[in-house]
């Protein structure tokens, strides 16, 4: 059985509010879960202290018996100093599109055409 540690949503629409639980990954998000370790409410002030409420002790214990961590729970438990999560870049991503590279190379290209013919005063 794999098991996930996971957000679990809840709330009113446009009001998120979150569980973190320990679930089998073959269940729904919002389906059957093992344990529930504590809450998240993205809607609060990332400074407030009960954005995040999470049991630590507990959520150690899922991680040693194997637990994997989502992307996003692994980034919190991360912030209570819990498990270590590599930051990661993609660098590539903010790269423009191929399209836009060739407009920009054609504007290159016009504005050194027109300063070559531009006369020097």
């Amino acid at each position: 059985m794999s098991l996930k540690i996971r957000l679990a949503r809840g709330g009113a629409k446009k009001r998120p509010f979150y569980r973190v639980v320990v679930a089998d990954s073959r269940m729904p998000r919002d389906g059957r879960f093992i344990e529930k370790l504590g809450t998240f409410d993205p809607v609060k002030p990332k400074d407030a202290a009960d954005r995040l409420v999470l049991d630590t002790e507990k959520a150690k214990a899922w991680i040693a018996k194997g637990a994997q961590p989502t992307d996003r729970v692994a980034r919190l438990l991360d912030g209570l100093g819990v498990v270590k999560r590599e930051a990661q870049n993609n660098p590539e991503k903010a790269q423009p599109k191929k399209k836009a590279q060739e407009r920009a190379a054609a504007a290159a290209a016009r504005a050194g055409k027109a300063s070559e013919e531009a006369p020097a005063a």
